[in-house]
């Protein structure tokens, strides 16, 4: 199937290809060898570069580990869990310390938003850290009686050494009657942190999925939002959205999830998936096993918002069809007027990005909407059918990039002029200094929410903040 791409003036299949060619004539001849089927221009047409491989040693990656995919993305913002992380300090201490999971509840009686760690010391690694794990547990089950479960992620040393979290998870979860699931995601597992992701999806597959039932009776319109994990607050964005249109949320994963709704997910009628690269794998286990079908959605700026809810209303009958069109009409004006306060001020501006799970492509039109273009797009730990699915979304000839590293990045910046760069925290302090607006795209910038109606003024805000602050005037770059 062919696309009718949108061009963007000066940018042409040659001028991308010839600038991708200029980054890497660094490279040794080995390591540029490598790196050339993961850098493309763009033909609108099947996935133009190949991922999920070994980031080359020696380059800058921006790429995290299989733990920091489990337990920062699908684990951690699950809210009435305690969520132990079973190895140093310092993993459990990142991972928690630097995702934007907003929950609700009181923390500490209902909501466990804190620091979990088995501490690991030289003497763990030496003599194994089961016993240590086994007093941690109790400890947790003492300190929080109403957490509704606890999860073991496990770190480097954990699967170095050899500990057998899994059998001290089952006997201890026997003994505290609480259910405790041992997830196997030593960070060295794995080409990025999109195997953490997978083993996280199988370990509640495994431990979590069909052990509840919903104690309401399961109606025609029940759902579920799989893959939002509430960053900033999205959550409570898309989740009220669904709802007005007629829908009903029975579960959200993760973002301020339950673990028993999350367990009772079996029953509803309906997945709707935001986030396909870390939650594709239940979503499938789910049509598979309980023949729910599951369909995918984007919920970024008011063109796709409204394509999506028309794309979701045609699953149901005309109640819910007529309440889609009347959300619509009730916030197209609005979102109009919020065009028609930025677009005069972002119009023609140019954008890069590079991010992970589904953003690279989820806000291309968020950013057109406004009228700005994405001059290129990639993504950290994507697979070949997150880029089958970028590619119509961007422009023609412009840039793809998988794994992009640092000196390419700054390389295609320069050549590219973008008048903002939507990346993340290891980027963001670089193109600063060169002089180039920058919004961090992983957890907005301390802001949010973006997703939905409700996100979308906040992010033209956002954008046009970064991009038409008076403080460039001031900074002068060193590059």
């Amino acid at each position: 199937m062919s696309h009718e791409l949108r061009k963007i003036e000066g940018i042409t299949k040659e001028s991308t290809q010839e600038m991708i060619d200029k980054s890497l004539e660094i490279y040794p001849e080995k390591a540029r060898k490598k790196r050339v089927p993961h850098l493309a221009p763009n033909e609108g047409e099947g996935a133009c570069v190949k991922s999920n491989r070994k980031t080359i040693p020696g380059v800058m990656s921006a790429r995290g580990c299989a733990y920091a995919g489990a337990k920062g993305v699908v684990w951690g913002p699950i809210r009435d869990m305690v969520h132990v992380s079973h190895g140093p300090v310092g993993c459990g201490w990142y991972s928690w310390g630097t995702r934007r999971n907003l929950m609700s509840g009181q923390t500490g009686v209902d909501s466990f938003a804190m620091q979990f760690t088995s501490d690991f010391q030289e003497k763990d690694i030496v003599y194994g850290g089961d016993k240590k794990l086994k007093v941690l547990l109790q400890e947790a089950k003492d300190l929080f009686p109403l957490a509704k479960g606890i999860s073991v992620l496990s770190e480097c040393p954990v699967g170095l050494i050899g500990d057998d979290i899994n059998s001290v998870a089952k006997q201890s979860s026997k003994e505290l009657d609480i259910p405790i699931i041992p997830c196997n995601c030593e960070g060295f597992r794995g080409v990025s942190q999109s195997l953490g992701h997978h083993i996280s999806n199988d370990t509640i597959r495994d431990y979590i999925i069909e052990t509840r039932e919903f104690a309401e009776p399961v109606g025609p319109y029940d759902i579920a939002l799989i893959g939002e994990y509430n960053i900033g607050g999205d959550a409570w964005s898309t989740k009220p959205l669904l709802e007005e249109c007629g829908l009903n949320v029975k579960a959200v994963w993760t973002g301020d999830g339950e673990m028993e709704k999350i367990a009772a997910t079996h029953q509803v009628k309906l997945n709707v998936i935001h986030c396909y690269r870390s939650m594709n794998y239940m979503c499938k286990v789910m049509e598979e096993k309980y023949g729910i079908p599951w369909i995918e959605l984007n919920f970024f700026g008011p063109t796709k918002i409204r394509n999506s809810l028309r794309k979701l209303a045609e699953l149901f009958d005309d109640t819910i069809k007529e309440k889609v069109e009347a959300v619509i009409a009730k916030y197209d004006p609005l979102m109009q007027a919020v065009i028609d306060q930025y677009k005069p001020r972002l119009d023609g501006k140019k954008v890069m990005l590079y991010v992970g799970g589904l953003r690279p492509r989820h806000t291309v039109n968020a950013y057109e909407d406004l009228g700005m273009a994405v001059v290129g797009s990639g993504y950290e730990f994507a697979h070949g059918d997150d880029y089958e699915r970028t590619s119509p979304e961007m422009p023609e000839a412009t840039v793809i990039y998988d794994d992009i590293t640092e000196y390419e990045f700054e390389q295609f910046a320069d050549a590219l002029k973008p008048d903002l760069i939507g990346s993340g925290i290891k980027e963001k302090y670089l193109f600063q200094k060169m002089g180039i607006p920058f919004r961090q795209m992983h957890s907005w910038d301390y802001s949010g929410p973006y997703h939905g109606y409700k996100g979308f003024p906040i992010f033209a805000r956002d954008v046009d903040m970064a991009i038409n602050s008076p403080t460039w005037n001031l900074v002068k770059s060193p590059f």
